[in-house]
């Protein structure tokens, strides 16, 4: 059973064709990457250290989906 948690991460081009991620549930957790593979992995470290910089008192909440017509 997986008791991990999920956070969802933005990720954008920058102006030299690597990968810019952030998690907007996390203050401050961004990474980047060369490639989106090397993002994706520098992401997951990046959200371990933001997770034990604030431990288990985050602030992290939920998502709540939002329709706009």
């Amino acid at each position: 059973m997986f008791m991990g948690k999920v956070f969802h991460v933005i990720i954008e081009k920058d102006e030299d064709g690597g990968f810019i991620g952030r998690v907007p549930a996390l203050k401050g957790c961004m990474s980047q990457g060369d490639t989106k593979k090397e993002l994706l992995k520098n992401m997951k470290e990046a959200i371990e250290l933001c997770l034990e910089v604030e431990g288990e008192d985050n602030q992290f909440v939920g998502i709540q989906q939002i329709e706009v017509a």
